[in-house]
């Protein structure tokens, strides 16, 4: 096929489920892969894990529209063509009780990776996640910043539990693996919400570490207020890709 045509035919969404010794009813999850896929078989894509927030499912990027946008900025050579991994938390449990990180990390990850045509090194990894999904992204990337080059919290509280860790991952990451950090949230989310996002914006502060800080007037913590970012999340996640 003529790369103009896949290019307009857009990207592909599949659903998944893998058997999981972490969950009786095994791990759901959703891939978009990105335009001209199947018609480039020698090609190989960076990869954008996307958590959804609490009580929703891998169906959440999905609605807002991460695919779409995605189909727009590369068919317009805006970014480089990546890979979109949307994981389902189905429990919703915390990192403390739950085993939704080892599903990711144990499970899921590989398996991308050896299913995908992927570039499987952490300068073409990142992670980000929305409200509970935030949670869970700065989690992963600051616990295994060998792995994700990048992490995007968006309307990002810290899970309470991990509060006093935070610190301590953050000074533990060696020099030149720091992951490029982005976070934003709306100033009409909630207060909890926001201040848990604004302390661990301090505390990059504090250390100096890069990063991007949003404060979007009129933002709260809703779909809408997502929907109208997306486009510019994934600019920023393929800036460097």
């Amino acid at each position: 096929m003529d790369k103009e045509l896949c290019l307009a035919a857009g990207g592909r969404i599949e659903q998944h489920t893998l058997d999981s010794e972490f969950f009786e009813d095994g791990l759901a999850f959703r891939v978009y892969t990105p335009p001209c896929y199947e018609e480039y078989p020698q090609e190989r894509y960076p990869v954008l894990y996307l958590v959804h927030g609490q009580t929703y499912t891998d169906e959440q990027w999905d609605r807002i529209g991460a695919d779409e946008a995605a189909d727009r900025l590369i068919a317009s050579g805006e970014v480089a063509p990546f890979i979109i991994v949307m994981p389902h938390d189905h429990n919703s449990l915390r990192p403390t009780v739950g085993f939704f990180d080892d599903a990711v990390l144990q499970e899921l990850l590989p398996w991308i990776e050896a299913e995908y045509r992927t570039l499987a090194d952490r300068e073409h990894r990142a992670v980000g996640g929305l409200s509970r999904g935030a949670s869970w992204a700065i989690h992963f990337a600051l616990t295994e910043a060998e792995l994700f080059g990048a992490l995007g919290g968006h309307s990002p509280p810290v899970f309470i539990e991990e509060a006093n860790k935070v610190a301590d991952w953050l000074d533990a990451i060696p020099a030149g693996q720091m992951p490029r950090i982005w976070l934003d949230i709306g100033d009409r989310d909630s207060r909890n919400i926001l201040d848990s996002a604004t302390w661990f914006e301090g505390l990059l502060e504090e250390r100096g570490i890069p990063h991007e800080w949003h404060l979007v007037v009129g933002g709260d913590h809703s779909e809408e207020y997502w929907s109208s970012q997306v486009e510019q999340y994934l600019r920023w996640y393929a800036l460097e890709w």
